[in-house]
């Protein structure tokens, strides 16, 4: 059985401007859960959001205290590698630029790291500048364990895989590192306009 998939079919929708849908895609109005293992439920008196690696002075949060962080509520559209595009989902979480701002970056990339062990490698300059967040509700509700919660890593310019779920933190590498599905095959981007799915790409 391969490690991943080259992507459900779905009709092209008549209603829907093809501008914003990238290459490849179809758009779904559900939202398909898919998952490498088993889906964590941490307890939310252990949780805790972690900056780390090659920066000046680490920095954490307590879910309290990232709950009483300044949150942003966003509506994007997003892009799954398995073909799927789901418009105007809307998210509530804290930027990555608020988590990030007073930290010293002794790099240009970041590994995050989750609950069950899963990585992605992104650059910072992906996730600066407005363009992602840490997000704990999803259409006005606490995100739901399946789909990351209680929080997951927003980054809609990129395919989903790089919003990563039941984040825990990131931590800064002086060099671009890998994570598991790059390992594995997919691209170490994932421009969904780009089409960069997998190595190959």
């Amino acid at each position: 059985m391969s490690l991943f998939s080259r992507g459900f079919r779905g009709r092209p929708r008549p209603d829907v401007d093809p501008a914003r849908v990238p290459p490849g895609q179809y758009v779904e109005d559900g939202f398909p859960v898919l998952s490498a293992g088993p889906t964590p439920r941490p307890r939310l008196a252990e949780w805790s959001f972690s900056i780390q690696g090659a920066v000046g002075t680490p920095a954490s949060w307590t879910w309290d205290e990232f709950q009483a962080l300044p949150h942003e509520t966003v509506t994007r559209d997003i892009h799954c590698v398995t073909k799927w595009t789901k418009l105007d989902t809307t998210w509530s979480g804290v930027p990555v630029d608020s988590l990030l701002d007073g930290v010293e970056a002794g790099g240009d990339f970041v590994t995050i790291w989750s609950d069950g062990g899963y990585t992605t490698n992104l650059a910072i300059a992906d996730i600066t500048g407005g363009k992602a967040w840490v997000v704990d509700s999803f259409s006005e509700a606490p995100l739901e364990p399946e789909h990351g919660g209680p929080a997951r890593l927003l980054v809609p310019d990129l395919y989903f895989w790089k919003s990563a779920k039941w984040v825990r933190g990131l931590t800064v590498t002086p060099t671009d590192e890998p994570g598991f599905w790059e390992q594995n095959g997919y691209h170490d981007r994932g421009d969904p306009w780009r089409e960069q799915r997998y190595w190959s790409d």
